[in-house]
């Protein structure tokens, strides 16, 4: 029995295939479009899962929507009748869309499953009216909440488990907790719009200056830089937090259930200044405001995972919501020991949700039983797109790049040669990943103990801001050599502290710096992805999930002695990970990346017969 999930129309749309309970298939819709976040129905990515299995819409057993639009417009709906006669603008906003397109979903999902079929027939299966002849799938809903604690538990290695989900709002639900349990799901509780963790946390992405939605990582990488001197304001004024972690939020601070912004006038005032314009320097007081939310949402996280042990008794906990992708808050919560086991959907957001919803139909829609798989069921996330040798060569050769094809290992030996010479890798490698990291599929790679790596990966690579970390990924078996961390982290949701034996003594000046001086200080042994407070978001690679990845690594540990890598993803800021070839090739020539590995080709920027820079020539080929 196969099964489609789909995530669509607020951000991340995504599509997931199931087969049998089984995940083969799952991509975002940005990956094809290269529109970031894109939200559209997710054609593109739902064409690729079933032409990856070679299936056709009627060989689906059902088409799963990730949650109810109609609870959802119910909420929409009681949400401004409360706040009336504020809000006025927005609600007749919000009213346009839903009256358009939203409240008939049933129908433009319909629709868009009609273009995707008749994209996937072939010809001799079109009518005389070019419709395709195919058997309809039953198309069915999830809820929001639910599809998160589907995402988290059935592709957890658990048996049994604690569910805990958090995320900005589903059709009312912001924070639910559940027991998974074989093949059911079980509701305990759940805290409802508009008191949500999630949208307190994103109320201070935008008043930092940051896009909601897509900046609250950055207000987590740039919680270090700052200290925690507004928590107790957060306390006393904007959520009040109950000892088992129950909240509420003081609506009168916030205009995000009525309003085209985040917060009020009255949070303006509160902290004495506007909200950051995007773009505009960041000040000591954004970095303190960033360290204050940061501290209250590890708090709530913390109070509510011990509420969680003490109700049920379990040892074991599942993550999904978009806080679950808070890693910091993630490591401290696995530091603290309160489950001895955490497992953390990798695609915590609303993508992942498309695979929560497919997985719920099968298991409780269609009553299936479940075997846990003691490694997990997601097959390290690398279920996106993959390419083959030729189909690489053939693209190469259709642009005229220079390339040298490599057989796997004097390939890594070469790339551990270039990567210790201080260059910089693109890494493009086996299936896409599936959520926001890039975990040795889709990778930028450098060199962790170079003291300029983190720099030049920002400024001349990524184009982002100085101030953003960069991941780790570390063999598994030395993982205990660098970082503080007795668990396995294979999806980069966990951050943990640099060994002490690796850090550097900082001089009396040194430890006086503020702000983003700190950047300047090289504070261990591996600096380019050792964040000003000694932390590093830890990937543990095992040859289990990516053989090449691990391959690779373990290469430049022969030559190098370091068995970790920095990992970023292959994208430049604004645009989403590369999918193809093109993509890639196309993010190499316009940075100033120094290497490119497509599958076993590699291509060296100084053999390419123009310079990075030379923007016609790149438009003189059809790179899609």
């Amino acid at each position: 029995m196969k099964i489609l999930g789909i995530s669509a129309y607020y951000h991340d749309s995504a599509a997931a295939l199931i087969d049998d309970g089984h995940v083969v298939a799952a991509a975002q819709e940005e990956r094809f479009t290269r529109r970031k976040h894109d939200a559209r129905f997710p054609l593109q990515a739902a064409r690729f899962c079933l032409e990856s299995q070679n299936l056709s819409l009627s060989d689906l057993e059902a088409v799963v929507y990730y949650e109810k639009p109609l609870l959802t417009f119910e909420r929409l709906l009681e949400t401004y009748l409360g706040a009336a006669p504020r809000g006025g603008r927005s609600f007749v906003a919000a009213m346009q869309v839903w009256l358009k397109e939203k409240l008939f979903l049933k129908t433009e999902i319909r629709k868009s499953l009609r273009q995707l079929s008749q994209e996937l027939a072939p010809a001799e299966d079109l009518g005389v009216n070019g419709a395709a002849i195919t058997r309809v799938p039953t198309l069915l809903f999830s809820e929001h909440h639910l599809s998160h604690a589907g995402a988290a538990f059935y592709p957890s290695p658990f048996e049994t488990a604690a569910v805990l989900c958090m995320d900005g709002v589903g059709e009312w639900a912001t924070t639910s907790a559940w027991i998974g349990e074989g093949n059911t799901l079980k509701p305990l509780w759940e805290i409802n719009f508009p008191h949500s963790l999630g949208l307190l946390y994103s109320a201070f992405t935008y008043y930092c200056g940051f896009k909601v939605n897509s900046g609250e990582y950055k207000l987590m990488g740039l919680a270090p830089y700052g200290q925690p001197i507004h928590a107790q304001t957060i306390r006393d004024h904007l959520i009040d937090i109950k000892p088992d972690g129950t909240f509420r939020l003081d609506l009168s601070y916030f205009k995000f259930h009525r309003g085209f912004r985040m917060t009020s006038r009255r949070f303006d005032r509160l902290f004495g200044q506007p909200a950051r314009q995007p773009e505009s320097k960041l000040t000591q007081f954004h970095m303190d405001l960033a360290a204050s939310i940061q501290v209250v949402t590890e708090d709530v996280v913390l109070r509510l995972a011990r509420t969680l042990r003490q109700e049920t008794g379990l040892s074991n906990l599942c993550l999904a919501g978009g806080v679950a992708l808070n890693c910091v808050a993630n490591g401290k919560l696995q530091r603290e020991g309160i489950f001895e086991q955490i497992w953390i959907q990798p695609a915590s957001g609303d993508a992942g949700s498309a695979l929560g919803a497919a997985l719920v139909a099968w298991h409780q829609h269609f009553g299936q039983p479940r075997t846990a798989n003691p490694n997990d069921d997601m097959r390290g996330t690398y279920l996106g797109p993959r390419f083959s040798n030729a189909a690489v060569q053939a693209f190469l050769q259709q642009v005229q790049a220079p390339f040298h094809s490599l057989e796997d290992g004097p390939l890594f030996d070469r790339l551990a040669e270039l990567l210790a010479q201080g260059k910089v890798v693109g890494w493009f490698n086996g299936p896409m990943e599936f959520g926001p990291r890039a975990l040795g599929a889709r990778s930028i790679l450098g060199d962790p103990r170079n003291t300029e790596m983190q720099s030049v990966m920002n400024l001349k690579i990524k184009y982002r801001e100085s101030f953003r970390p960069f991941a780790p990924a570390v063999l598994e078996e030395d993982a205990s050599q660098q970082f503080e961390l007795n668990a396995r982290s294979p999806y980069m949701l966990l951050v943990a502290p640099v060994r002490h034996d690796l850090r550097l003594p900082q001089s009396e000046e040194e430890t006086h710096l503020f702000g983003i001086e700190k950047l300047k200080v090289p504070r261990s042994s591996l600096p380019a992805i050792t964040h000003v407070d000694y932390s590093a978001r830890v990937q543990t690679v095992s040859p289990q999930t990516n053989p090449r990845f691990y391959g690779l690594i373990q290469a430049f540990r022969r030559r190098t002695g370091c068995p970790t890598l920095v990992n970023t993803s292959f994208n430049v800021r604004g645009e989403p990970i590369v999918c193809t070839p093109a993509d890639a090739f196309r993010c190499f020539m316009r940075t100033e990346m120094d290497v490119l590995v497509l599958e076993n080709q590699l291509l060296l920027k100084e053999e390419q017969p123009v310079t990075a820079k030379d923007q016609s020539w790149m438009e003189t080929f059809e790179l899609d």
